[in-house]
């Protein structure tokens, strides 16, 4: 079955006129439920990320500054988010609905959280919409209970995941791979193991030509026990940050090819949202819920 990380806690009050659109997670799972694509049944509500398996990701200075709302204010204006208890719990719980989603994928196949892709976050500190690295924190927490060996992160938001990449720099057991816009947030990259840069209003046919042609190989490559995939919806042409050119169609094939890799070479999915920051949230909805229905699609 198709396992869904969902919790009320996703979605956080944010200042008005604030363009992160936190909707979204209250918006995508009551479409998904509407049209029939997932039952009540498939949603299951993560618990609290423990203390423990946060520090096997992040630094103890950090994790105690958060939950003791010590961070300095450019900590704070880092992350972006007005930085309460409330977040950091947010984050707690993305971050196990990540982990749980992996755990079961290693047993169904797939897992998928409605939130999480938190890939901005470093050991050290938050940045970006990001306060923990949901995708570091499942990935070390699954090398550490040894039930994988080697582990590949792709990330097709159209950011870099700059804190992934760091906290897995110089790691053999992870290999991370992001496709994104060269000219987008983060200025300074940092570097995966693989960084495909796009040009500005890349669209349909030259995405999805690279995609298919590097995804094959780095799985015959990388030999994956698993695959942490961030299905970013910023990469749609309408999103107000991302500068890329990809269509609804186009996204959904993006998704298409990921999982349908994954189903041909038996390797587990565990599968987060990421950005989406196109002006009218049914646009972000309908890009995020077109992986959900491929997942479906495909694993039932």
């Amino acid at each position: 079955m198709v396992s869904i990380a969902y919790s009320s806690r996703y979605k956080y009050e944010l200042p008005d006129g604030h363009r992160f659109p936190m909707d979204k997670y209250e918006l995508l799972p009551e479409q998904l439920l509407y049209e029939g694509t997932i039952s009540a049944g498939q949603l299951f509500e993560p618990s609290r990320l423990s203390r423990d398996i946060v520090l096997r990701t992040h630094t103890e200075s950090y994790f105690y500054a958060l939950m003791h709302d010590h961070l300095s204010g450019k900590e704070k204006r880092k992350i972006g988010f007005p930085v309460r208890k409330e977040l950091v719990e947010r984050g707690l719980h993305i971050a196990q609905g990540t982990l749980t989603c992996a755990l079961r994928a290693l047993h169904g196949g797939i897992g998928l959280n409605i939130a999480g892709g938190t890939h901005h976050a470093y050991a050290d500190h938050g940045e970006g919409f990001c306060v923990f690295n949901d995708f570091a924190i499942a990935a070390n927490q699954l090398l550490f209970e040894g039930l994988c060996k080697q582990i590949l992160i792709v990330d097709l938001d159209v950011h870099q995941g700059n804190g992934t990449a760091r906290i897995f720099e110089g790691r053999s057991q992870v290999f991370t791979f992001s496709m994104h816009g060269a000219k987008n947030y983060p200025a300074k990259k940092e570097k995966s193991d693989l960084d495909i840069a796009l040009n500005d209003r890349t669209g349909d046919h030259l995405y999805l030509d690279i995609l298919d042609s590097v995804i094959p190989k780095l799985i015959k490559e990388v030999k994956p026990d698993i695959i942490f995939y961030l299905a970013g919806a910023d990469v749609l042409e309408s999103d107000a940050l991302g500068r890329l050119s990809l269509s609804k169609a186009g996204t959904k094939q993006r998704d298409r090819i990921i999982l349908e890799n994954c189903i041909k070479h038996d390797i587990p999915v565990a599968v987060c949202m990421g950005g989406g920051y196109s002006p009218k949230i049914r646009d972000v909805v309908d890009v995020h819920a077109n992986t959900f229905r491929v997942a479906v699609n495909l694993y039932t």
